[in-house]
């Protein structure tokens, strides 16, 4: 581990300087890469589906695993986006002169060594090296050990690339050990790791965030809610809780608690209750939620602070938004919230007072995504407040030093 990391402190020296066409083409490269290895792709990914299915791997975690057609024609359109984005490395902003006449701004930079931790999914392989490669920086990454095989397939093909780009072949390295002792290491290595990810489980970013030495962009939960106010729009509210819980349960940015205003509880519960229940979504409510809703279940406590990621939905019954906005800040995990209001007033309020890395105003949890908000993609989501917030895209993964310009001013 010490080896890769001092083979990729080396990488991000000569990544930091390396020209945006020079990056560019290795990105095309890598995705031509993909393209010409697809069957291999296919092929190898069968091993650590065959050996998935005989250590028990459930159907859910089996479905990540698996690299279909559909699924590699995802990372290489992922590489031709990331490759026509903007290079935000160099670029100066607020640049000005201060009373004393030299002229002051700040350069954005590389963060340097980026270790990324991340179970079962081998398309995060491609879409990390992708994010850190533009942003010039070199990459360690660290798959999970049920997919080992394709993303050792897949580096190949980022190493094919980096070599036709004439590109340091240690900016993106994959740890090949499954010993989880690998990772203790890792995020060990302040001397030669700037930042860690960790993608995966609560598990595994409470272990990374409890042992690590190194800064790490994270989130724990995704506990997210919508608030339906009594100036909401009838029609946008409905459509917009169901997509926010429905559209896909087992992800983080889909909504576990739905919040209504008491004025507007009756109708909307009672047409919402017959939409969850044609999906099989199971209601547990607050106790005025249960008097207008006689299938749904009494909630406890511990029901307002769960990520279910299922189908399953808390529901309380508010008086107002002062109550809506207290709950959220209480129980939310700082992820993604959203309201439902026709309300300007009201909707500004919530921006400003809802403290989360996302806060959304008639529109679904669901667009907490580095992609639908024009990043090109993301390395993950931060609920942090230091460095980055929200979805990670090539900005997050940058720094900024100030620069200085003068023409010969010494310090009176």
């Amino acid at each position: 581990m010490h080896g890769l990391g001092q083979r990729a402190r080396q990488a991000s020296q000569e990544m930091a300087v390396a020209d945006t066409a020079i990056k560019n083409r290795a990105l095309l490269a890598i995705a031509d890469a993909l393209e010409t290895d697809r069957s291999q792709l296919k092929f190898v990914n069968t091993r650590d589906l065959d050996a998935g299915r005989e250590r028990g791997l459930d159907a859910a975690m089996l479905d990540r695993l698996e690299l279909t057609d559909d699924r590699i024609d995802a990372m290489i359109e992922g590489l031709r986006q990331v490759a026509a984005l903007p290079d935000p490395i160099g670029t100066i902003d607020d640049m000005k002169y201060v009373p004393n006449g030299v002229q002051v701004g700040k350069m954005r930079v590389p963060l340097g060594v980026i270790g990324i931790i991340y179970e079962s999914r081998p398309n995060v392989t491609v879409e990390a090296a992708s994010l850190c490669l533009k942003s010039g920086n070199a990459v360690i990454l660290r798959g999970g050990s049920e997919s080992i095989h394709s993303n050792q397939a897949i580096a190949r093909c980022i190493q094919q690339g980096l070599a036709q780009a004439e590109l340091p072949e240690d900016a993106v390295q994959v740890v090949e050990t499954v010993d989880r002792a690998a990772v203790g290491v890792l995020i060990t290595m302040p001397e030669y790791v700037d930042v860690i990810v960790p993608r995966g489980g609560k598990g595994l970013i409470e272990r990374i965030s409890a042992e690590a030495r190194v800064p790490v962009i994270k989130h724990l939960d995704g506990i997210c809610h919508v608030y339906l106010d009594d100036r909401a729009d009838h029609a946008k509210a409905v459509r917009i809780a169901i997509n926010a819980k429905t559209h896909r349960y087992g992800v983080c940015n889909a909504m576990e608690t739905l919040l209504v205003h008491q004025n507007v509880a009756q109708p909307l519960l009672r047409e919402l209750s017959g939409l969850y229940s044609q999906k099989g979504v199971e209601l547990r409510g607050c106790p005025v939620t249960c008097e207008i809703l006689p299938n749904a279940v009494a909630a406890t406590e511990d029901d307002w602070s769960a990520e279910y990621l299922g189908p399953v939905l808390a529901i309380k019954v508010v008086l107002d938004m002062d109550e809506a906005i207290a709950h959220i800040n209480r129980y939310g995990s700082h992820h993604t919230d959203a309201i439902v209001t026709e309300d300007f007033t009201r909707a500004r309020r919530f921006l400003r007072e809802v403290d989360s890395s996302s806060v959304m105003v008639n529109a679904s949890t669901r667009f907490a995504d580095g992609f639908e908000y024009g990043l090109g993609a993301e390395i993950g989501i931060s609920t942090d407040k230091i460095h980055a917030r929200g979805p990670v895209g090539l900005e997050g993964l940058t720094s900024q030093k100030y620069v200085v310009l003068g023409d010969g001013h010494i310090r009176q």
